[in-house]
């Protein structure tokens, strides 16, 4: 199956730079090999990331594969760290047997159609306001979750790492035992152990060594194995 497999990348590779040509120029198109995860971009047109071949994958895609999520996901809309706003899909492609081989991204830099949006609006309302009246509330929006285009490892182990540390609310120096290890299980979950000397990265931030972040895998090992059940002890049949 690795020929098919490879056949698949070379042809999924080859359909990147026509799509791309394609589709407006605020579109950018990115083929991940999953196979090559985490420098999983084996072929990109466009530069809304400024992402080229070679580089890693996104947080998100990391966590997605760790979790072992590969259904679809359509139009989910993402910030980058300047503030613009993307809408993203990433498509799974699979081979003859179902298995996921590469995932094909576009990233829509939308903002600009936001900014039109917003003068249209603007411009909508040309009647003078009432200076007399209560100022309307801004409508509630959900900010979009702001997705990490590293140019390589390090910056997306950082970022993984930086993230679960702070969603401890807890300094390192000050964390106990029960802290360390949520960190170990988020980045566990978020595919960090997918990356090169994990260990010893993550080792370092908390001030452990690399052993006691085995120690704490396996813990989370052991935490995620059923318990074997006992058998009910058998009655013995009443004498007659």
């Amino acid at each position: 199956m690795q020929d098919e497999r490879e056949r698949l990348i070379r042809v999924f590779s080859d359909l990147v730079q026509p799509l791309g040509r394609s589709l407006p120029s605020s579109i950018e198109v990115v083929l991940h090999d999953l196979e090559k995860l985490p420098n999983s971009i084996v072929a990109v047109h466009g530069d809304v990331t400024g992402r080229r071949v070679g580089d890693p994958a996104t947080d998100l895609l990391l966590q997605k594969v760790a979790a072992g999520d590969f259904e679809h996901a359509v139009g989910y809309s993402t910030r980058l760290p300047d503030g613009r706003c993307l809408r993203s899909t990433t498509m799974i492609l699979r081979d003859s047997t179902g298995t996921p081989v590469a995932a094909l991204c576009l990233n829509s830099d939308v903002s600009v159609w936001q900014a039109l949006g917003r003068l249209a609006s603007d411009m909508g309302g040309l009647a003078l306001p009432d200076p007399d009246a209560a100022p309307a509330a801004a409508p509630e929006v959900a900010a979009a979750p702001e997705e990490v285009f590293p140019r390589d490892v390090d910056e997306l182990a950082s970022h993984l790492i930086h993230q679960a540390i702070v969603e401890q609310n807890v300094p390192v120096d000050l964390m106990r035992k029960e802290h360390k290890i949520a960190v170990v299980r988020t980045l566990k979950d978020r595919g960090m152990f997918m990356l090169r000397d994990a260990v010893e990265m993550i080792a370092t931030s908390l001030g452990v060594t690399r052993f006691t972040i085995y120690n704490y895998l396996n813990e989370l090992e052991d935490e995620q194995t059923p318990a074997p059940t006992e058998a009910a002890p058998k009655r013995k049949r009443a004498s007659r």
